[in-house]
């Protein structure tokens, strides 16, 4: 009774609760007398937003007309072999999927363009879709100027690696025969309106950008029917404003490069087609390897029967090809349909053409899904591609 008579006397008391209140901090004082031991800092830590997304591996895909997406590899679950696939992106009529890239979130796309430019892209900042999405348009999503357009595509690691910018390249080629190769290290510093990849020269154009690691061997060919083939050690290295050295040597003031190939496989063979609809493979051992700058040796027998030669690509029977035509046409081809030829031959005819059109462009592709399933089971109800991942 005693105890609670002194708290009913403390809670009715205000000044005895203070001088009880101030007694007990006396208390504590003495008993921890020593100096503050922690820190206190105000700061708050930024949190990026690439520390929130997941590295995970994803599909890229970017169409001929240049529409581009992200697709997480989780809506393309493995699917055995006699699977029957499931449809993929969707797109205009006329339009197609020409570049398919694996990549992770965490990498970097870098854009080349017709001017010299080069724009990066983290891949996690390329839009999302599914895979029936069409994309968005890449001149959308990069400072791009009205007047030039997006030539070459890569994907690359990390930029920050020291090792790895360091022991790969870039190599571009244009239109008047010149090549041109810079170490990864200068892009490696990403600009929001890009940076100047190659100094082009007037009445010039970049064609085409490829990496590589410092040893692979250059294939260019011109539309008079010529190409060459050397050692990439052959160009030095130089750095972003540099206007390049000569590849190949045009034959006339009308000549022009059509492709450029890097060969890191000769189990690979070399595709060229013609603008009236000729073309052929030819093994790459039939292109002895010479320096840089010539005339080259003749990759296809140009005839007014065949037309200019207007495309180079290196080619496997695991792939298709996308022919255009100038009229809007587009058919796609098995490469395991063409058979390997000779080097110096006219080809044959892959696709027949009317007698006012003629071959726009040539597109390699991921061979179509049913050529792939030809031998899919009746039973097979699964509905999903088969991606597979290859790394570096």
């Amino acid at each position: 009774m005693e105890k609670i008579k002194n708290l009913q006397e403390i809670l009715s008391n205000e000044d005895l609760r203070l001088t009880l209140l101030i007694d007990d901090l006396k208390e504590v004082k003495e008993k921890y007398s020593d100096d503050r031991r922690s820190q206190i800092e105000y700061s708050s830590s930024e949190v990026s937003i690439e520390d929130m997304i997941p590295n995970e591996e994803v599909l890229i895909t970017i169409s001929h007309l240049g529409y581009i997406k992200r697709t997480s590899l989780s809506e393309y679950r493995a699917q055995g072999r006699g699977g029957v696939g499931s449809k993929g992106a969707s797109t205009r009529e006329e339009d197609f999927v020409e570049e398919m890239i694996m990549a992770y979130n965490h990498d970097y796309m870098l854009f080349f363009t017709e001017q010299g430019k080069c724009f990066w892209l983290k891949v996690y900042e390329i839009p999302e879709g599914g895979k029936t999405a069409k994309g968005r348009a890449i001149q959308n999503i990069i400072n791009l100027p009205k007047d030039d357009k997006v030539m070459a595509y890569i994907s690359t690691k990390d930029l920050k690696d020291e090792e790895y910018i360091n022991s790969h390249f870039i190599v571009m080629c244009t239109k008047k025969g010149v090549i041109k190769k810079t170490s990864l290290e200068a892009y490696s510093r990403p600009r929001t309106n890009g940076i100047n990849a190659i100094t082009i020269r007037e009445g010039d154009q970049l064609l085409e950008a490829k990496m590589t690691n410092g040893n692979s061997q250059i294939m260019m060919a011109v539309r008079s029917g010529k190409s060459i083939r050397f050692e990439e050690e052959k160009v030095r290295a130089m750095g972003r404003t540099a206007a390049g050295v000569r590849g190949i040597r045009l034959a006339n003031d009308k000549d022009e490069v059509v492709g450029m190939i890097c060969v890191n496989d000769i189990q690979s063979s070399v595709l060229v087609v013609s603008e009236n609809g000729y073309g052929k493979r030819s093994a790459v051992e039939d292109y002895r390897i010479t320096n840089r700058g010539g005339k080259g040796v003749k990759t296809i027998n140009v005839t007014e029967k065949t037309g200019d030669l207007i495309s180079l690509k290196n080619v496997t029977d695991d792939e298709d090809l996308m022919v255009i035509n100038k009229s809007g046409i587009t058919i796609r081809i098995g490469v395991d349909t063409l058979r390997v030829m000779g080097r110096a031959t006219q080809g044959v005819k892959i696709i027949r053409l009317r007698e006012d059109d003629s071959i726009a462009s040539v597109a390699k592709v991921t061979k179509a899904e049913e050529d792939v399933n030809c031998d899919k089971s009746n039973n097979s109800e699964n509905d999903d591609i088969n991606v597979e991942s290859e790394n570096e």
